[in-house]
Formats: C-alpha cells, structure tokens, sequence
C-alpha cells in the first residue's frame, strides 16, 4: 500500500489561485482602468482554450454514455424525466424572477432610460431577428457533420453525438472497436483540458481587469438595486428551491456546494458556465452518477435547464418597462413569462447568450422600447456571472436528481461521497 501524497501547498491549489487572480484583477483594473482594458485578451483567451474541447468533449462523452448502454428503452425514459425535471424548474425560475421584479420596483423613478452604448444593442437586437422558432429548429441541423464542431451551437454537436450513438448502438459487437476508439479520444480531450486549465487563474486575471478598468466600480451607479436583487434572487433560487430538492432526494445543497467550488470559482473568474462542464462532467461521474445518465444531462442542461438566465430575463424585462414606464398588465407579464420560455431554450452557457436571449423576448412582446437595453450594456458583465453560477448549479443538481429517480446511487452513497475532499483529477481522467 503506497503512502497517501503529501497535501498541496496552499498556494498551488487551483480555486485558491484562481481567486487571486480576480482580486489582483479587481484592483488592477481599479487603479489602472487602461492598463486592465489591455488585458482582455487574457480572459478571452483562456476561454477559447476551453471552448474550442467542449464540443469533441461532449461529443465523446454523449455518445459513449449512451452506446454503451444497454437497454436503449432507458434512454426514453431518462430523456422523458430529464425534460420534465427541465420544464418545471426552469418555469419555477421564470416566476420567481417575476415575482421578486415586481415587489422591488427597482426601475421605479429611473429617468435616463434611453441612454447608453445604443450600437452595441443594435447588435444584440440583430442577432435577436434571428432567432425565430422555425430557424431556432433548423439551427439544430447542422449542414455537415463536422460543421457541428465548428459552430456554436451546442445543440448541434449534442444531435450528432446522439444519431452516432444510436448507429453505434445498432452495430452490436461490430461498433464495440469504434466505442473504444472514442473512449481512447475522450482521455485525450480531458487530458489536453488538464493542461488548458493550469492558465485558469490568469485568465481570470484578465477578464477581471478589463470588466472594471472598461465599466469601473462606480459602473453600476442607480443599477445596483436591479444587481443586488438580481443576486439575492438567484441566491433565494439555489438556496430555497435547488436546496428543497436537494433536500428531497437524500443530499444537503451546501455540501454539494462545497464539492464543485472549483468549478464555482472558475465560473466566476470567466463568467461562463461552459468552462467549467467539462469538470462538472468529471464530478458528477465521480459522485456516482452513471455515465449514460451524465452524458444526457449535463450537456442538455447547457440548453435547456438555463435556472439564472430564466430569472434573468423576467427581472431584466420588467425592470425595462418600468424604467420606460411601460405599464404591463398581470396578462401582459404571464405573457412575456411565456415566450421567455421558448426564447430561452438554445441559449448556450456563453458569457452574453442571456443578453442574446433578452432581446429576442423584448422583441415579441409590444410596448417596451427595444432601445432600452442599452441601459444594461453596462452591468450585463457583473451579471452575466451570477447567471452562469446560477445555471451551473441548477445542471448539477439535475444530474444528481435524475440519478437518483433511476437508483443509480443510494442516499448513503452520496451523502458519503460529498462528505470525501474529491481527489485531484488524474491527468487523463477515466470517462
């Protein structure tokens, strides 16, 4: 028996350098705002690194998870659970925000509602046209196989990743020898990712930096009261609600808190939750939950179990129209409560993806000025971050949850499973 490793220094753990990555970035960006602008780079490099392994990652655990399932009836009626699970929390999501918008006020009394960065919304506004519910399905189709991997929707690779799963499955023995080259590809990916991550904390660095030396502290001025609730209300959800079924399927929301803080502290250095899938997808598995059932879940979370953008759009949409005092009747909201509800679906973990998505409401729903969304360029940085925190949460308690409905692993199994420190990931992690 080998003698157990000598523990890390502190200073060589990663979420430990990842947050003095953001205080340093913080107070550069604060006390020199054009020397933190000239560090964006920094931030968008590192998530480029990682996004460019998401989509074989995902790729290879989907396909993987599900070919080497057995019974493929299973398949239905995870899927038919998971959606379900998506569709009644997402919508538990959309209400709170609502509710919460409606009792603070906070665009009460707002006066400069039309001023801002008026072209960067136009942006915004022009990929919104876009996003009709008959192109929504056809950008599911990607034009060729590989040109899946190549664009930017993850629903894309998540279709062929299950059309190859399936073709894999119907071969038998025969694709047994493709399964395992997959398998082969899938160590390689995670072990590229082990090295990708080590820049983790620099890039933190920059994005911190350039966010406050471009927006400053002082950026947020009569905003905050939209942030603060904003927060708190994504606190409320994780807390009170992801905490109540938590509760309900064997496991404490802190405790499972606690075993994805580096995956936490990487999402609020990056503000988007993709960078931290692939490691969630470690997690999970190490948890206890099956491969099949991670490989379903986590990847269609990222499109469809969107809790903090959820939250973010009603509280963002309503906060608009009281700031343009456009007033919106209880039908009016249950309205626009609705279309957030397909808008949202598609809109990928990103940073900005939730801003995307805000548009594409406001411009279904009459009476508030699309031009008010400039009023949020901003603050949707600081915000991006609480929704990316708040989606990452949501997926990984619906994995578990899934597992649990399917008896994958037992209420003791998990409790002792959060309760263990989680090993360092090896450098080609098992899948």
């Amino acid at each position: 028996m080998q003698p157990a490793a000598p523990p890390k220094p502190w200073y060589r753990i990663l979420y430990v350098q990842v947050i003095i990555g953001v205080v340093l970035g913080v107070a550069l960006g604060y006390a020199a705002p054009d020397t933190g602008k000239a560090l964006e780079p920094l931030g968008k490099g590192f998530i480029n690194l990682v996004k460019m392994l998401i989509a074989p990652i995902i790729f290879c655990t989907v396909v993987h998870g599900i070919a080497s399932m057995g019974d493929l009836k299973k398949l239905g009626r995870v899927g038919g659970k998971t959606l379900l699970y998506f569709e009644i929390v997402s919508t538990i999501a959309l209400f709170v925000g609502l509710i919460v918008v409606n009792v603070l006020q906070p665009g009460a009394g707002f006066e400069s509602a039309l001023h801002g960065d008026t072209a960067k919304v136009q942006t915004f506004v022009a990929q919104s046209h876009e996003r009709s519910t008959a192109k929504f399905l056809l950008d599911i189709i990607p034009t060729t196989y590989l040109g899946a991997f190549t664009s930017d929707n993850l629903l894309q690779v998540l279709l062929v990743s299950v059309l190859t799963a399936f073709a894999i499955s119907a071969l038998g023995d025969k694709g047994r020898p493709v399964l395992d080259v997959i398998d082969h590809a899938s160590r390689v990916f995670f072990g590229i990712l082990n090295i990708v991550i080590k820049a983790a904390p620099i890039g933190a660095f920059g994005a911190m930096a350039y966010t406050v030396g471009t927006f400053g502290l002082g950026s947020l001025g009569s905003l905050a009261k939209l942030m603060v609730g904003f927060y708190l209300t994504a606190a409320f959800f994780v807390i009170v609600v992801l905490g109540f079924i938590a509760r309900i399927s064997g496991f404490s929301i802190f405790r499972f808190l606690a075993y994805i803080k580096d995956e936490l502290l990487l999402v609020i250095g990056t503000s988007s939750s993709e960078t931290a899938l692939p490691g969630m997808i470690t997690k999970m598995k190490r948890l206890g939950c099956a491969d099949s059932t991670v490989g379903l879940v986590i990847p269609t979370g990222y499109s469809f179990n969107l809790d903090g953008t959820n939250i973010y759009m009603t509280m963002a949409a309503i906060f608009l129209a009281q700031a343009t005092h456009t007033p919106m009747t209880l039908s009016q909201q249950l309205w626009l409560l609705a279309i957030a509800m397909i808008t949202s679906k598609g809109a990928s973990g990103v940073t900005g993806a939730g801003f995307i998505t805000l548009a594409a409401t406001l411009q279904a729903v009459p009476g508030i000025p699309i031009e008010s969304l400039a009023i949020l360029v901003g603050i949707d940085r600081f915000m991006s971050e609480c929704r990316a925190i708040t989606n990452l949460i949501g997926n990984g308690v619906a994995t578990v949850v899934i597992s649990r409905w399917e008896k994958e692993i037992t209420p003791a199994q998990l409790q002792a499973n959060l309760r263990s420190i989680p090993a360092p990931a090896p450098d080609v992690p098992a899948v």
